[in-house]
């Protein structure tokens, strides 16, 4: 059978749309620790107090969180490009006037407007990015990971350089970068079409009346309040200059990013999410106590500022997914709802921090940072059945489930196919044909799963295709084999996030059906993010009663076992 209704595309190979949006998120990601090496000179300088520098964090992230209560109904109204342009607008002003700005409350003012051009561009970046991306979404988040990575590990490094030279450099830096981002957008990025249903005013906040999201909101208010109690009064007590500064918030930002992408999905497969997040809380409380103790040691308190990084890389991961786990609306509007509760926590903990310095000691605020950490544990534990249940594809209250539904024909009771998992991918097509060929040779019906995710990053998660794009592509695989003779029925299996758990979920339904072979063909994500521990295929390889096979055309079938991914992850490292 030829394989001619496909073709497969470089990751590298995207449209220049693309480039124009991720550079501009690698900048929006240096936001935060673009500004933590400069703060020590920014009160030395505006002769400011620390609790008054604090409140460039609160101002910037208490915007940002009310801003995401409406971004949705800006965006469903006006359009993904129009909001994302209107975003990166602001914050080229806006960065600009605070690079002007002679005094800190003028600062503090206009890192406000900041955070209202963040809050605008976040929340479309993701959906842009996936809609203009050649080969499918599996691309489109890499970039987009990759885009975040490098921004919080470069930020800090940028930030110090540049406030060597003046505390006005990082501000003047972002200003000159984002108009870049501006101008490229706007010439590169083709208009989008506005979603078929417009998002209402009130639905993020009335999506609190659901416990599984309002109590993992909670949870992630307490942890950004430690969070950024640290990242707003850490730099003070390591008596570093800003480059030096830089140098600090750079080895934290590389412990962010690895763990995030590399090691949170493992744990969250070995352990499950609320055991990862009850360890990762707290060891966060204890590495805060660490900075609270040792405050008066400026050794004391970078090690555990960078050592933090690790938590802080799994808790971004996870505690996102757990979010999207529990929460029964549509995912733009649980992101918005989980991004004004945290950020509210981020704002709010410096400002308080700042007073609690000024009226006790500086250790003070980080012995309340570490309760934070702990009370978000006991929170946790409020809602871990409703993780569970959802991780272990159980019903439990508002818990949402990874569903498969039915495309095209139903099939004869007691047929035993050879199932065929496939993305939203343009090797997608060739993959079916090479596991057509095996329903071909062990005379069995062909099952074409097309697997729709969610994709979860950060804050962010968006649904990378609609239902009806899904059931398109699931059809268009049934009619071209049937063109050539091959009997073949669909299913389309909606995904949250947890890729593991959508393994395990077709791996129970192959073993429902008696499936003869599971076929998958190799990830646009790369051999690391497809064979490690808690990927879609390592989940489904460990579970699956049935044989598993990698694909490729042109290429005798690969058996998967736990073995043979562990050979495929050494060969891809």
């Amino acid at each position: 059978m030829s394989a001619t209704h496909g073709t497969t595309a470089s990751l590298f190979k995207q449209p220049r749309a693309v480039w124009a949006v991720a550079f501009a998120c690698v900048i929006s990601f240096m936001g935060i620790g673009l500004v933590d090496p400069i703060l020590p000179s920014l009160a030395k300088n505006l002769h400011a107090t620390p609790s008054q520098v604090s409140l460039l964090f609160t101002s910037y992230l208490v915007v940002t969180a009310v801003a995401m209560l409406v971004v949705g109904w800006v965006s469903s109204r006006i359009g993904a490009k129009r909001t994302l342009v209107m975003g990166l607008a602001l914050i080229v002003v806006f960065s600009a006037l605070a690079g002007a700005s002679g005094s800190i409350g003028g600062i503090v003012g206009f890192r406000a407007g900041w955070g209202l051009g963040n809050a605008l561009f976040i929340a479309t970046s993701l959906a842009v990015i996936v809609a203009s991306a050649s080969g499918g979404f599996g691309g489109a988040i890499i970039l987009y990971e990759a885009a975040l990575g490098l921004g919080i590990a470069v930020g800090p490094l940028l930030g110090g350089e540049l406030g060597t030279i003046s505390w006005r450099g990082p501000f003047f830096g972002v200003g000159a970068l984002m108009a870049v981002a501006l101008i490229a957008t706007i010439a590169f990025v083709p208009a989008l079409p506005k979603p078929e249903r417009r998002t209402s005013l009130t639905a993020p906040l009335k999506a609190l009346r659901h416990r599984g999201l309002l109590t993992m909101g909670i949870m992630a208010l307490l942890y950004n309040w430690g969070f950024f109690t640290m990242l707003g009064y850490a730099p003070y007590p390591m008596e570093l200059d800003a480059q030096q500064l830089g140098l600090v918030f750079t080895g934290w930002g590389l412990l962010v990013a690895a763990f995030s992408v590399f090691v949170a999905p493992r744990l969250q497969a070995r352990f499950g999410t609320a055991p990862v997040l009850y360890g990762n809380l707290i060891g966060l409380g204890i590495v805060m106590t660490v900075i609270a103790v040792g405050v008066n040691s400026p050794v004391a308190v970078i090690v555990a500022v960078i050592v933090s990084g690790a938590f802080i890389g799994i808790n971004n991961t996870l505690t996102t997914q757990a979010v999207m786990l529990v929460s029964p609306v549509e995912r733009s509007v649980a992101s918005s709802t989980y991004g004004f509760v945290r950020f509210i926590g981020g704002g709010l903990a410096p400002f308080v921090a700042g007073k609690l310095a000024d009226a006790t000691s500086l250790s003070v605020p980080f012995y309340l940072g570490a309760v934070a950490f702990i009370l978000a544990v006991f929170v946790l534990a409020s809602g871990h059945k409703l993780v569970s249940a959802a991780e272990k594809n159980e019903a439990h209250g508002e818990t949402v489930r990874p569903i498969l539904e039915r495309v095209g024909a139903t099939p004869e009771p007691g047929y035993r196919p050879v199932i065929v998992a496939v993305g939203a991918t343009e090797n997608a097509a060739l993959i079916v044909d090479e596991a057509a060929a095996i329903a071909r040779d062990t005379d069995s019906t062909l099952e074409v799963v097309h697997v729709r995710e969610t994709a979860v990053i950060e804050e962010q998660a968006i649904d990378t295709e609609d239902a009806d794009h899904a059931r398109t592509a699931v059809l268009a695989h049934l009619n071209h084999l049937a063109a050539h003779g091959i009997t073949a029925t669909g299913q389309v299996l909606t995904s949250i996030g947890d890729h593991a758990t959508a393994g395990r979920v077709l791996a129970q339904h192959a073993a429902d059906v008696e499936a003869h072979t599971i076929a998958i063909g190799r990830s646009p994500r790369g051999p690391v993010a497809q064979f490690t521990d808690g990927s879609f295929t390592a989940a489904l390889t460990h579970a699956a009663a049935s044989t598993v096979v990698l694909v490729e055309p042109g290429r005798t079938p690969h058996r998967l076992t736990a073995a043979s991914l562990a050979e495929l992850r050494t060969k891809s490292a």
